[in-house]
């Protein structure tokens, strides 16, 4: 691409990493090179895939931080794709552990053979950019300038791999959309007056974290208890829009009262039958299930319904929660005790993840 005479430096610049996971010294790589480059291309691939940074998410992160850039994520199903559909032989994407060479010339063959593009800059952070970019001149006969952004990570002294060790003792590094994908998530279900937001509440302030409180509740009280099926879609969507919210900045927990189930639940409850979509959001998966027993004597508060209800219910979590017994934590008795059986075993579960 050639570059107009009066604009910046360069005319298309390109930053290529795993972004596994997207931090905050990978962002000021790329806002570095947009101030340089009139278009900028983000290459983002990993073979393998790391937890929690899968394609949908890096797709999302880098759309959501950088949606002025072109940020293309690859991964085999993607390239297999775009090389039948331009009638290229398929070439797999090499193993992370590959050599420098080797990954440099699927590089070259990517940008050349694929994408049709040949960038004017390569920034980076890594020792490997000026090679790489010497490489990429001869094999795309175009000149590309390496241009090498804090090698020595003094301005951002972290690493992906290190986040990845300990995910919540690096939140700070993380912005809100990658944040809110390492934030575990603990979904407190059972019937009615069961305890479920008590117990969220004081589990949020036992860690000093986030909880989001069950919206259906707060609809139907705005709608004087009568509630229509179309409702109960806008329930499920705005539930999951206040954890993604939420999880932003939250640690190093989210809790949340209840989830789009629950409200799948009542939709067959009240009316016999639930759309294809508000199923989907019922499938929605969280790190943790807690399973608040009915262990106590039935609470009427205005809003239920009554303890044959409550019973139904219970049984009906216990057929739909077939997940493995890892993901699922059943507490019974009295709040206090139901906090610190929980608080026992998420220190125990995330102890790797360095809670704190």
């Amino acid at each position: 691409m050639t570059k107009d005479i009066g604009t910046k430096k360069y005319g298309l610049g390109l930053v290529v990493g795993k972004f596994a996971t997207l931090h905050q010294g990978h962002e000021a790589l790329i806002d570095h090179a947009s101030k340089q480059c009139d278009q900028l291309l983000i290459l983002s691939y990993t073979k393998p895939e790391f937890d929690r940074c899968g394609v949908v998410n890096r797709r999302k992160w880098l759309s959501e931080r950088f949606p002025q850039h072109e940020s293309v994520v690859i991964d085999d199903h993607w390239l297999h794709s775009e090389c039948r559909r331009l009638g290229l032989p398929v070439r797999p994407m090499p193993e992370n552990s590959e050599d420098d060479s080797t990954q440099q010339a699927f590089l070259a063959w990517l940008l050349e053979s694929v994408l049709s593009r040949k960038p004017d800059a390569m920034f980076c952070s890594e020792s490997y950019g000026p090679p790489c970019a010497a490489l990429l001149t001869h094999a795309l006969a175009h000149p590309v300038e390496a241009v090498v952004v804090d090698l020595h990570r003094t301005q951002h002294p972290i690493s992906a791999s290190e986040i990845r060790r300990a995910p919540l003792r690096h939140l700070d590094w993380l912005s809100p959309p990658v944040r809110a994908a390492f934030v575990p998530r603990i979904c407190l279900l059972g019937g009615e007056s069961t305890g479920k937001t008590s117990l969220a509440a004081a589990l949020a302030h036992r860690f000093g974290c986030e909880w989001v409180p069950e919206y259906g509740r707060e609809l139907w009280e705005r709608k004087n208890g009568v509630l229509s099926e179309a409702d109960l879609l806008d329930i499920a969507k705005e539930q999951v829009r206040r954890e993604d919210e939420a999880a932003g900045h939250s640690r190093p927990f989210l809790f949340c009262d209840t989830s789009p189930l629950t409200t799948w639940g009542y939709s067959l409850w009240m009316f016999g039958r639930t759309s294809d979509e508000l199923a989907l959001l019922a499938q929605r998966p969280y790190d943790l299930y807690v399973l608040c027993e009915p262990d106590f004597a039935f609470v009427q508060d205005g809003t239920r319904r009554d303890e044959s209800f409550r019973a139904t219910q219970q049984a009906w979590y216990e057929n739909q929660l077939s997940v493995p017994t890892n993901a699922i934590v059943r507490v019974t008795g009295p709040i206090a005790k139901r906090i610190e059986s929980l608080v026992a075993h998420l220190e125990l579960k995330y102890s790797g993840w360095q809670v704190g």
